[in-house]
């Protein structure tokens, strides 16, 4: 049998922080210089967003619930980040996980290794922005793949798609920006795109660039700027990220369960996890297991309550 210390996974990498000069930027006077601290900002989490580790998965997913929660907002929802949670982790399989929980699906699906494949789009695509497949999508999913497969700034290429979007298919803002992120990581060849844009972006800015004329300067300038505060927040993340892990991989050896082992790997990966019964535990040894886990300070419980309770980093 493998010792207890091989089941436990390796420790995640860490990076240099974000610098602190590009931090501090929230306006810029042109585009150039906004296309600069963009580009600083993206060069910072560069080396995460191309990380193998496990914790890259949960780093995506905990920007997909921001993202997620914003976009609900802003489409007149009332869902919070807790309540999309609900909504995704405490549905039974094959439910639909609701209006909230759909703006969700997309935006995990979005930090996806699949996600990335050009020639899937118009198949995933209208389905999950529930859109119809008519000709104004295909010249916008057309545009976004010759884009993704292009040379140079891979901001301005995320801008481009973006104001075609909504310049073709206005109704539905999140589509703009779920291609914006995806043209955005081909560019900088990230294995998987991450979630950004959508956090950050002022609507306002997102629906001028689709109007009559195309884009203009301005444009380029708010998502640029967009994407070095979304870069900056996504580093934070990550950095909180690495610090909970790392509690989460000394408590392991102390853990007795039967599920242990598999636990710890899946709460590295994914945002949550109910205490419901495992592979090979019980719904009992579940919970005591995460009661252990919170009394370590290796987990905390999300969501405030006595019953239907999740866990996570």
């Amino acid at each position: 049998m493998a010792s207890r210390a091989r089941m436990i996974p390796e420790t995640p990498p860490t990076f240099p922080p974000f610098p602190g000069w590009a931090r501090q930027v929230v306006s810029a006077e042109v585009a150039d210089d906004a296309m600069f601290f963009a580009g600083a900002a993206l060069a910072a989490i560069h080396p995460i967003a191309r990380s193998e580790h496990r914790l890259g998965l949960l780093w995506r997913h905990r920007l997909s619930l921001a993202n997620a929660a914003v976009l609900a907002r802003t489409g007149g929802r009332t869902e919070g980040e807790a309540a999309l949670r609900d909504a995704w982790y405490l549905r039974r399989a094959g439910d639909d996980p609701g209006p909230g929980g759909r703006i969700l699906r997309a935006w995990r699906s979005l930090g996806e290794r699949a996600a990335m494949a050009p020639e899937d789009w118009l198949i995933t695509l209208p389905v999950l922005f529930e859109l119809r497949c008519d000709d104004a999508l295909v010249d916008v999913v057309t545009a976004a793949a010759k884009l993704a497969a292009g040379q140079g700034s891979a901001v301005a290429a995320a801008a481009e798609v973006a104001a075609m979007s909504m310049r073709f298919v206005p109704a539905c803002e999140p589509f703009a920006l779920w291609l914006a992120d995806i043209v955005l990581a081909h560019r900088l060849k990230w294995p998987m795109a991450v979630p950004l844009i959508a956090g950050q972006v002022r609507r306002g800015d997102l629906r001028a660039a689709g109007k009559a004329g195309g884009p203009d300067e301005s444009w380029l300038m708010a998502c640029a700027l967009a994407y070095a505060r979304a870069a900056a927040a996504a580093s934070d993340l990550y950095a909180d990220l690495v610090r909970r892990a790392n509690r989460l991989l000394a408590a392991a050896p102390k853990l007795r369960g039967k599920d242990a082992g598999m636990m710890v790997t899946i709460l590295l990966m994914e945002d949550a996890q109910p205490a419901g019964a495992g592979k090979t535990a019980s719904d009992r040894s579940t919970r005591r297991l995460f009661e252990r886990l919170v009394s370590l300070g290796a987990v905390r419980e999300l969501t405030g309550r006595p019953t239907f309770r999740l866990y996570g980093l």
